[in-house]
């Protein structure tokens, strides 16, 4: 999957923003809260997402996908893994993973900042 695409898919779900807090990094947030961190790890296109609700959900990619998932640096104790978008792992799987991601994340939202579409 290109990392344009998946941008495109992240800004396509109801109230989702692209937003550039630090320098070379996009993230996609809904509300005032992150679902999507979009880089590149080591020159490869990644895309950082919840995982789970648990670091024991989230190694479940790690297992399932070892060259292309990771855990992610200061938050992935939290169940967000990087996975690349140019590896093995199947564009359906991915977009279902962020699919996950924001609804975690949407969940979490006070009330006030949820989308309502």
């Amino acid at each position: 999957m290109e990392r344009a695409e998946m941008l495109a898919y992240c800004l396509a779900k109801p109230g989702a923003w692209l937003d550039r807090p630090w320098e070379g990094d996009e993230v996609v947030k809904v509300g005032s809260r992150i679902f999507a961190f979009l880089g590149n790890g080591d020159g490869k296109p990644t895309v950082g997402i919840k995982c789970g609700q648990t670091r024991e959900i989230a190694d479940e990619w790690l297992h399932r996908h070892p060259d292309d998932a990771r855990v992610m640096a200061y938050i992935g104790r939290s169940g967000w893994n990087t996975l690349r978008l140019d590896g093995g792992i199947d564009g359906d799987e991915l977009t279902e993973a962020v699919d996950a991601s924001y609804d975690m994340v949407v969940a979490k939202l006070p009330r006030r900042e949820r989308p309502t579409a």
